[in-house]
């Protein structure tokens, strides 16, 4: 699977911008801040339906406009697809294939899928627990894009859930009369079930991926592993044995533990247990990372997680397509030479790098220039 056309309308810094793309490797090459990230950036969103340098739509949109348009033409074997996302913020994003009357934004995920390396990447090891979810819940999707779905419920559901527990932590402080909670249980069994299924894709998906980030890493910084990745759950550590992988196992574990913390629920106003509050434990050798890994190593890591996704993703359906934005110029010498040998042989690779130099030889190709909102072939 490649990208074959980029079209973009008031999309960050271009009022309009049409970039024809070739299998292989393309390289976006000029100085900081002249639009080479907002390219790549716009594919990641076609994918993922986010960015991977902001949390919200409005940064998207160029300023002055009320809204920018995506549009991107898919080429998988000998078929051919036209996907578009329409942002509106503040208000619903549209969507259409193939220029089809109007569909779901979610229903375009699976037509495009990427594996993108950014120096974001580095919050995966370094950052908070919520980077991590994000790269599970992002991958479980590209994985099975139903998943939208059961991401979005969750969501919901958890957001009802605290308001009605905001509102009896209110009533209790100011000394009102207790609320009538019995909804309560109703909301918890909704996110039980749906917190169950997340759970369930999670676990399996870190299952899957060990191994092949392990061998990721070791092919990066050979000796210098062993990687471990585990699970740690809000409700305790029977969620991570064998029989508590079924998600009906899971559904009254997660029940279990709403019950037990409901008093404390009460008092805070907030959701204590659930998918929403886990992380994911990244161990080299026998240390986590986080805090003990060195500059180098935690790069590596970071690395070795998202060569994971793409073999896993490639693995189980058609190659997505690889971004690296402006990553080699954060490497040294050798991890910038070991990552060029082992993403070059991609279906399509995109990269992004202030100067040709930050191109390793290896990865030839087709080469853009930007600048000052142009974007010319070299």
């Amino acid at each position: 699977m490649h990208v074959s056309h980029l079209s973009l309308a008031d999309f960050r810094s271009y009022a309009r911008a049409e970039v024809p793309l070739d299998p292989g490797v393309t390289a976006f090459v000029g100085p900081n801040g002249q639009g080479k990230t907002n390219l790549v950036e716009a594919i990641g969103y076609l994918a993922t339906l986010g960015s991977h340098r902001v949390s919200s739509d409005a940064p998207l949109v160029r300023m002055g406009a009320d809204r920018a348009i995506i549009r991107a033409a898919v080429t998988q074997g000998e078929r051919q697809q036209l996907v578009e996302l329409e942002l509106n913020p503040g208000r619903a994003n549209r969507a259409r294939i193939n220029r089809s009357s109007q569909v779901r934004p979610r229903d375009v995920l699976g037509i495009i899928r990427t594996v993108l390396f950014a120096p974001e990447d580095l919050a995966l090891v370094k950052g908070d627990p919520g980077e991590r979810r994000r790269f599970l819940d992002e991958l479980v999707t590209a994985r099975s894009p139903r998943m939208a779905a059961v991401r979005s419920d969750y969501e919901r559901v958890l957001k009802q859930r605290n308001t009605l527990l905001k509102s009896a932590a209110m009533a209790r402080r100011h000394g009102g009369r207790s609320m009538d909670l019995s909804t309560l249980d109703v909301w918890d069994q909704h996110l039980a079930r749906v917190g169950a299924e997340l759970l369930a894709q999670r676990l399996d998906l870190i299952a899957t991926l060990l191994p092949l980030a392990d061998k990721a890493y070791e092919q990066l910084a050979p000796g210098g592993g062993p990687l471990g990745l585990a699970y740690k759950s809000s409700v305790g550590e029977p969620v991570d044995s064998g029989a508590a992988r079924t998600r009906e196992a899971l559904y009254e574990v997660l029940l279990a533990a709403l019950a037990e913390v409901r008093k404390q629920e009460i008092e805070r106003g907030v959701t204590l247990v659930g998918p929403h509050r886990d992380d994911l434990v990244l161990r080299l050798g026998e240390l986590p990372a986080k805090g003990y890994a060195s500059h180098g190593e935690s790069w590596s890591y970071a690395l070795a997680l998202r060569l994971a996704s793409y073999e896993l993703l490639r693995s189980e359906g058609s190659e997505p397509v690889l971004i690296l934005d402006d990553v080699f110029a954060e490497l040294d010498t050798r991890r910038r030479e070991r990552l060029a040998e082992l993403v070059a042989p991609g279906e399509q690779v995109l990269v992004t790098a202030a100067v040709d130099d930050d191109v390793p030889g290896v990865l030839v190709g087709t080469r853009f220039g930007v600048s000052g909102g142009e974007v010319t072939r070299l």
